[in-house]
């Protein structure tokens, strides 16, 4: 879907601002314009609707004049608190409720509203519509013309908004892409289609170099190389760079890109198995971000770093039991096969820091069922070594709406990983049952930073994707979690 910002327009459908004053539904001052256009009908239809403005909730009124076919009302709470982030939702569920409407031209209603309509405000509402406008039909054969989105250009009546929407513009497609890769299906999208995707990031001036599995096995990357022993497919490692920002060591973003995971030799139970096409949610996150930067040409240095493996059985395939020598000459005894993305995500890390000496490092990945357990699907576990940088993804978390929950490190949980044969082992016990399973996968990656690296861990598992999503501007299923809050990082903290 095509933004646009303009001083007029001639379209038909109109998304409009109701929200609450003194406990009653109030029109925004531009939906009250519209209203006298409309001879009141939509006040009358508000009434008769009993329609709060409550954040999120829609009233759609049909042919309310002879130059309009329909006026989509959407809630935005108290008017007094209107801000650019309540713009950004309700623009995203006016968007969803004419998305396949049949109409292919609508307009925002902005203009005139003191102190809120401005090109930022503007921009933001671009920004959630076009979020919301996301669709992965790409194996949908059959969809009904009423089924297929119909939207193509949305107006905003703020000129000035389109002063910074190439920027906006860059993050949606970063989140897109993510989202699209989150979504393949893994017999389409297995680590070699992942890193031939990934290639064509060089088309916006990133710097991409995939490397194969005898080059990893010349590094020592055998930690890695493990729990792609069973696979048909080989396993790559991709390395985007992207040099905004001079001469300063660069910010690293590791991701974990398991592309299915059957939890190998250890299989996982077959209910819900369909869901592993998306363990690789933490690489697509690195992925999006690195288009969205380089999208925006962002002033700063960031390496991005994708581990892309399929963990699967067979003969060949990695045992319980089994000892591997990481690229930074740790040992590990694997105790279960199933906690193969730590096993991965060691040796992206050390590789990360003896090639690219990054002033700071952040792996993202979902990793353990044990974040959800704790956190649900509304937050991304953090661990970290550094309360600054701790403090600057959790702000920026909270800027993009992409929040985070720190959890502790400490010497406690970091000797639960002991192994009595092996330098550490990569889970507490074979059987399952330990708790704290969070935080000793986190230990565990803590123990491959060097010393004098700021590092943290982002545990995506319950965020990358959703069963089922009330933000309107996330899809059901993969939501490209973690672009949005990268971006907003690097923006805030690490461009000069």
């Amino acid at each position: 879907m095509k933004i646009e910002f303009t001083s007029g327009t001639e379209a038909k459908a109109v998304i409009a601002f109701v929200g609450q004053a003194d406990g009653q539904a109030a029109m925004s001052p531009p939906a009250q314009k519209l209203d006298r256009a409309c001879k009141s009908r939509l006040s009358k239809a508000v009434a008769a609707a009993k329609f709060t403005g409550a954040a999120g909730k829609i009233l759609t009124v049909h042919a309310p004049s002879d130059t309009l076919d329909v006026v989509v009302l959407v809630g935005v709470g108290d008017l007094a608190k209107v801000d650019g982030a309540v713009l950004e939702r309700a623009a995203a569920s006016g968007a969803k409720a004419l998305l396949t409407s049949g109409i292919e031209t609508a307009s925002v209603a902005l203009a005139g509203w003191k102190k809120v309509a401005n090109g930022a405000h503007a921009a933001r509402i671009g920004f959630g519509a076009a979020l919301a406008a996301y669709r992965f039909d790409t194996y949908r054969t059959q969809l009904k013309a009423e089924q297929k989105p119909s939207l193509k250009t949305l107006e905003i009546d703020v000129p000035e908004g389109g002063d910074d929407w190439a920027a906006h513009q860059a993050v949606v497609d970063g989140v897109s892409f993510a989202r699209d890769l989150v979504n393949e299906p893994a017999n389409v999208l297995h680590p070699e289609e992942f890193a031939k995707r990934l290639k064509e990031l060089k088309s916006l001036g990133v710097e991409v170099e995939v490397l194969g599995e005898a080059q990893m096995a010349a590094l020592g990357m055998h930690s890695f190389l493990g729990v792609g022993l069973g696979s048909a497919r080989e396993s790559q490692l991709v390395v985007m760079k992207w040099q905004g920002g001079g001469d300063e060591a660069p910010l690293a973003l590791v991701g974990k890109g398991v592309c299915f995971d059957t939890g190998g030799i250890s299989i996982k139970p077959s209910g819900g198995m369909e869901d592993m096409k998306g363990d690789m949610g933490g690489a697509a996150a690195v992925a999006g971000a690195m288009r969205a930067l380089a999208g925006r040409k962002a002033k700063a240095n960031v390496v991005g770093l994708v581990g892309l493996v399929e963990n699967m059985p067979d003969g060949l395939a990695q045992r319980p039991g089994d000892i591997v020598t990481s690229m930074s000459g740790q040992t590990i005894e694997v105790l279960n096969t199933d906690a193969e993305g730590r096993l991965v995500l060691c040796d992206v890390m050390t590789y990360a820091q003896e090639k690219h000496a990054p002033k700071a490092m952040i792996d993202l990945a979902t990793l353990t069922g044990a974040i959800i357990i704790s956190l649900g699907h509304e937050f991304a576990g953090l661990f970290s070594n550094s309360d600054d940088l701790s403090a600057k993804i959790t702000k920026a978390g909270t800027v993009a709406e992409e929040p985070v929950w720190r959890f502790p490190l400490t010497p406690a949980y970091n000797k639960l990983m002991d192994s009595p044969i092996a330098d550490m082992k990569n889970v507490q016990r074979s059987g399952g049952g330990a708790g704290a399973g969070s935080i000793t996968a986190a230990q565990f990656l803590q123990r491959f930073v060097k010393e004098g690296v700021e590092w943290a861990h982002i545990d995506i598992a319950g965020t990358a994707w959703k069963p089922g999503n009330d933000d309107p501007r996330e899809p059901s299923w993969g939501t490209g979690y973690g672009v949005r809050l990268l971006n907003r990082l690097v923006a805030d903290s690490f461009e000069g």
